[in-house]
């Protein structure tokens, strides 16, 4: 495993990049120091970039929220997101799971997350008893998102009704303007406690990997994926058959103080990242 303090060098090796968004571009307000020039390097470099997030919204909406922070479409050449494959699969109903959901959903998430299923053929409900599924999105912005607790009852309402969910982000947590945040996969794992059935959707299920590299067209041992989730970016990349680069400053990043402890984290994972940086710059 490399320890590097820049981008470039592994920007010289790779033709296609895989790059995550929160916790190595940005974090959900604003970009990191450095990200946006990193971006400006390749696209100068003719390299190919595409962007994959387990945010659960739609690319389009996605796109939108970092042209607000200055993060411009030309700097990468597409989008993927666990909300837009999410939409997918509850439209076309092809995957076998998703087939047999119903078209009752309870959505569990924030109004702004409504854009992965309010144009699809299903009905929205109130209450998890009038549901078929429930569709996770992570916490909403009524109750202040850093503790399981105040969505308890509604996860065991949902249980009571025997409801499938559908995880539309599996990241147990984010870094959000500084602050630690729990995510749609808290909830999912919290659900799967109570003995309820999960569908994750997104890293580091290597499936949603085939969009990307088909968006890519670069043949895959000339592809770098880059995260800072070992649980989702690295192991999603290992499962994927992806090289991979850790970013050490987004989500791990006050647990790991130096390279032994990050070589350590990494092996107790059973994975093997071909480097880390501190962060994406070049």
């Amino acid at each position: 495993m490399e320890h590097l303090t820049n981008f470039a060098p592994l920007a010289a090796r790779y033709d296609g990049f895989v790059l995550d968004l929160w916790g190595v571009i940005h974090d959900g307000v604003t970009p990191y120091p450095g990200a946006v020039e990193c971006l400006e390097r390749l696209r100068a470099a003719a390299k190919r970039v595409v962007l994959l997030s387990n945010a659960p919204r739609r690319a389009a909406h996605a796109a939108a929220a970092m042209r607000a922070m200055g993060i411009g479409n030309i700097l990468y050449d597409g989008i993927v997101t666990s909300g837009e494959v999410t939409h997918a699969l509850l439209r076309d109903r092809s995957d076998p799971a998703f087939a047999a959901l119903g078209r009752r959903l309870f959505h569990i998430g924030p109004e702004r997350d409504r854009n992965v299923f309010d144009t699809l053929d299903v009905e929205s409900v109130a209450e998890p008893a009038a549901a078929t599924f429930v569709l996770n999105t992570g916490p909403d912005d009524s109750r202040h998102p850093t503790a399981i607790g105040p969505w308890e009852a509604t996860l065991r309402a949902c249980r009571e009704a025997g409801l499938p969910m559908i995880c539309a982000n599996p990241d147990l947590e984010v870094i959000r303007g500084g602050e630690r945040v729990i995510c749609a996969g808290a909830l999912a794992q919290h659900y799967a406690t109570l003995g309820g059935e999960v569908i994750w959707v997104g890293k580091p299920d290597p499936a949603i990997y085939r969009p990307v590299l088909d968006a890519l067209g670069v043949a895959k041992g000339r592809v770098l994926a880059v995260g800072d989730g070992l649980r989702t970016d690295i192991a999603g990349a290992a499962a994927a058959g992806l090289d991979a680069a850790w970013v050490l400053g987004g989500i791990h990043g006050a647990a790991l103080a130096g390279p032994g402890a990050v070589e350590a984290m990494a092996r107790r994972a059973g994975l093997a990242p071909l480097a880390t940086l501190p962060a994406l710059r070049w």
